[in-house]
């Protein structure tokens, strides 16, 4: 009789999950579409009850469904780190406020760094506070909605409801935790109580955990909506990007993954703790393991943008097109920080830039021209890398924007860097699979299922032209700032009218 393990990935567009053996061997898999809310300008939510626990249930119900053999762990990843509040029955009191999409937060992110200090804050923190933090946004709440928050008795991020609702069990993992700044401590890799103690102001901490640790076992009630077995083991699980991660082998010193999604992330595997104040210094997801990581606004979601402006033309044609027209899309150069932006510049208030544009630029040139844009923002981020004392040594491409090698290809060329694609690219859920195999002891610590299919070398023709663009798209930000944060105030201001 076979064994299987379930890994099941809640994303920003979709939830996704496999049923896999434990040689890695994928038997089935299944996905459940869902939008995100965007109620104001700058913030992003989703419904709990409804994209999380309830996309879940589907998915674990269909993948079990059958299965010639018992189901012997589970691990469940998120989009992450959010911010949903809930009573002590694990009920959610509103919908969950997301990862740094969400920049409700920004005066609260100042209040937080005066009151403590940002020196302070980056060496107890690892990071400055941003809007990826969830510290200035339990604030927020506090502020705004306290009625909301009298009644508050847990958070929760999106994997770690899951396991609740799944086991009954308040737990968050340690790399989730690392993100709730500042609320952690990352050189002692536990929870800073004093000022968890100030900005939860009396909500009880979760317990601390390893993503790929048992925390608890799925419970009758759990077991009959989603039909998982009542008493199967459960990981802590962690976000979704660090699960991907480890799905692609980015698991030694050195190694980074550049996650093609509907934004950018980037996470390196670190062999002693580094920081830098322009990126996230994090816990990993093996037990005492560092990370660095950065993230991007907007990617993927960046070029959907661009297909609906022109009709829902297929997205292949769109590619093909963009394939088409020629390095440096004609002269066109895209600031992409269409929903502002996190690394590398962290400002809420920044807008998206179209520069060059003239009646003989088509679709085709705007498509290649976002993947331009966002492939030099790579390149500054992939920068700050480079100036802290563990460089990256190889850089590994995964998620759905790999597919079909041109923006791949086309952020390669601009920042002049190998790339590895693995031959498996399912992502996420794969990844928590393995860590359900692993921590409910199936298979080695060291086990491994990533295999790597493609390298993308730097074309040299396009080396030139590419340093030149840019050299102009790192002055493009700075001289149209005070502009673009002018809009912006003019679009919170019609919103409020």
């Amino acid at each position: 009789m076979n064994s299987y393990v379930l890994g099941i990935d809640i994303g920003t567009g979709s939830s996704k999950a496999v049923l896999a053996r434990i040689d890695g061997t994928i038997v089935k898999s299944a996905v459940r579409h869902h939008e995100i809310s965007l109620p104001r300008p700058g913030w992003a939510e989703m419904d709990a009850e409804r994209d999380w626990w309830g996309e879940v249930a589907e998915l674990a119900r269909e993948l079990t469904g059958g299965a010639d053999g018992p189901v012997q762990g589970v691990c469940v990843s998120g989009l992450g780190p959010c911010l949903l509040v809930c009573d002590a029955a694990f009920a959610p009191l509103r919908p969950a406020i997301l990862y740094g999409l969400d920049m409700r937060a920004t005066t609260e992110i100042a209040e937080l760094t005066t009151r403590y200090g940002s020196e302070a804050i980056l060496s107890r923190c690892g990071k400055d506070l941003s809007t990826q933090a969830v510290g200035p946004k339990m604030v927020w709440v506090q502020k705004n909605e306290p009625n909301v928050w009298a009644i508050t008795k847990r958070v929760f991020s999106a994997h770690s409801f899951i396991v609740a609702r799944l086991t009954g069990e308040y737990t968050l993992d340690h790399h989730t935790a690392s993100q709730y700044d500042p609320l952690y401590d990352i050189n002692a890799q536990d929870w800073a109580g004093d000022w968890a103690a100030d900005v939860m102001a009396g909500v009880e901490l979760p317990r601390l955990a390893w993503s790929g640790e048992v925390v608890g076992t799925v419970q009758r009630a759990a077991a009959e909506a989603t039909g998982i077995a009542e008493g199967t083991p459960v990981c802590a699980g962690t976000v979704d990007a660090w699960a991907e991660a480890f799905s692609a082998g980015v698991r030694h010193p050195g190694d980074l993954m550049l996650m093609y999604g509907s934004t950018m992330f980037f996470v390196q595997v670190l062999a002693s703790l580094a920081k830098h104040s322009g990126l996230w210094s994090t816990s990993g997801i093996e037990p005492g393991s560092r990370t660095l990581a950065a993230g991007m606004a907007t990617s993927g979601s960046l070029t959907g943008w661009v297909q609906s402006l022109s009709g829902g033309a297929p997205f292949g044609q769109l590619v093909a097109e963009a394939a088409e027209t020629p390095p440096g899309s004609d002269g066109l150069l895209l600031l992409p920080y269409f929903a502002g932006e996190r690394t590398p510049i962290f400002d809420a208030h920044a807008r998206g830039v179209i520069a060059g544009l003239t009646l003989r630029h088509r679709r085709g040139h705007l498509f290649r021209a976002a993947y331009e844009g966002i492939a030099f923002g790579i390149r500054q981020i992939l920068e700050f890398y480079e100036q802290t004392a563990e460089p990256p040594r190889r850089l590994v491409a995964v998620g759905g924007g790999t597919q079909g090698g041109l923006w791949t290809q086309i952020v390669t060329d601009v920042t002049n860097r190998t790339q590895v694609v693995p031959v498996q690219t399912i992502g996420a859920s794969l990844g928590d699979a393995l860590l359900a195999a692993i921590g409910t002891g199936l298979v080695p610590p060291e086990s491994d299922w990533a295999d790597i299919g493609v390298h993308l070398e730097p074309d040299p023709r396009n080396r030139e032209l590419y340093d030149s663009l840019y050299a102009d798209f790192c002055v493009l930000y700075p001289a149209t700032r005070e502009t673009v944060h002018r809009l912006a105030r003019l679009q919170h201001a019609d919103l409020q009218s």
